[in-house]
Parts: structure tokens; C-alpha cells; sequence
């Protein structure tokens, strides 16, 4: 992405010198024209800039990964505090309402042209939120939801899904969630692959509790 956007940028000031040499020997249409044209080639490369830093905000996925380690411990009657481990080591702590767990994440896939330059499925995680499994809890109870990631420069998500006829190279349409059991000292994984999140239990107590849950 960031060649791409060098080599805009570079023809854009291509264009613009050209134009300044055509205005000097006072060729006007000319000079207007390569003007012209490198303005609306550095426009496209701001916006392709843009677009870079919020993909920033997502990570590459080759294959299926570890994203997150999940934690619980209750702190009274559908109350739980969870802990989020990142591969990085980074932890963060969270209080959770309700009988379950759900993670949410973001998948940018691409099509055509895109995947012929080499472009990675790219993830980014959303949110991590408490759930019942009782409808009736779930729609009239308290709900907890936490984000887990803060947008940055041009949101190419929320454009491929307007746009989407503008933008044919973009999958972004595709939302993924993960969803288990909260129980005392139960302990998951979070794996991500193209298809989206899989939940897994990583002890005794979360393998107990998934088997009451079914």
C-alpha cells in the first residue's frame, strides 16, 4: 500500500513540474491540464493514505492465529470479571454481565485486483460484551460492552459497505463473533482464521461449563 501510494504521489508531482514548465513557455492549455491532472492524482493519494493508516488498525491474517486468552472469575450471581489476554502479553480487565461471553471482530477480505497485488485478509477486534442465554434476560436486562479498538484515518469498512459498487475490490461486509459459557476459573483461547473466530476452552472448568451449556 505504501509504494502504491509513493508512486501516485510521485506522478501527481510529475504532472505538477510538467505543468509548471508548460506555464512558463506560456503553453496555458497545456499547463492547466498537467496541473490539473497531478492535483486529482494527489487527492488520490491523500486518500489512499488515508485508507492506510485506519488498515493500520488491523492486522494481517495468513493463516488460523491466536488473537486472544479469556479468563473468568465470578464475582456473584451473573457477574464476572474477564481478563483479556493479548499474544502480546498486554492484559485488560473487564466486568461482564450475564451467562456468557462474546467476542466481536472485523474481517477486511479482497477480491479481484487486490488479491492479484498480494493483499493479506486483514482482522481487527471490535468489542467484548456480556450475553444471556435467556432471551427475555437478554432483552430487557443489563448489558456490558466494552471496545477493543479505536478507529483511525479513513474507515475503508464502513465505505466498501456504502459504496460497495464503487469499491468491487473490497470485501468488508463480513462480521465475525465468537460466543461461550462464563464460569468460575474457566479459561478459553480465541482463534481467528478467514472464516472468523473460534472459541476454545483451555481447562477443565470452561470444558465443564461448555458441556452444561450444550
Amino acid at each position: 500500500m505504501k509504494i502504491v501510494v509513493l508512486a501516485i504521489a510521485l506522478s501527481g508531482l510529475l504532472f505538477w513540474l510538467l505543468a509548471v514548465k508548460r506555464l512558463r513557455r506560456r503553453r496555458w492549455l497545456a499547463g492547466s491540464g498537467h496541473g490539473l491532472a497531478g492535483g486529482v492524482l494527489m487527492i488520490i493519494a491523500l486518500l489512499f493514505s488515508a485508507v492506510a493508516v485506519n488498515l493500520h488498525t488491523y492486522q494481517r491474517l495468513t493463516h488460523e492465529q491466536p488473537v486472544a486468552e479469556l479468563g473468568f472469575e465470578r464475582m456473584g450471581p451473573h457477574h464476572f470479571q474477564a481478563t483479556l489476554t493479548y499474544p502480546s502479553r498486554e492484559r485488560e480487565t473487564f466486568t461482564l454481565i450475564g451467562d456468557e461471553w462474546q467476542l466481536d471482530a472485523r474481517l477486511i477480505k479482497w477480491k479481484g485486483l487486490a488479491t492479484l497485488l498480494g493483499l493479506d485478509t486483514q482482522f481487527r477486534l471490535e468489542r467484548l460484551s456480556g450475553r444471556f442465554r435467556d432471551l427475555e434476560r437478554e432483552r430487557n436486562g443489563p448489558h456490558t460492552v466494552y471496545p477493543l479498538a479505536e478507529s483511525a484515518g479513513l474507515d475503508l469498512w464502513g465505505l466498501a459497505q456504502r459504496y460497495d459498487r464503487w469499491l468491487p475490490w473490497v470485501d468488508a461486509t463480513y462480521g465475525a463473533a465468537t460466543y461461550l459459557p462464563m464460569a468460575d476459573n474457566a479459561a478459553y483461547g480465541v482463534h481467528v482464521t478467514t472464516s472468523g473466530l473460534i472459541g476454545r476452552p483451555l481447562n477443565r472448568d470452561a470444558r465443564t461449563a461448555i458441556e452444561r451449556w450444550r
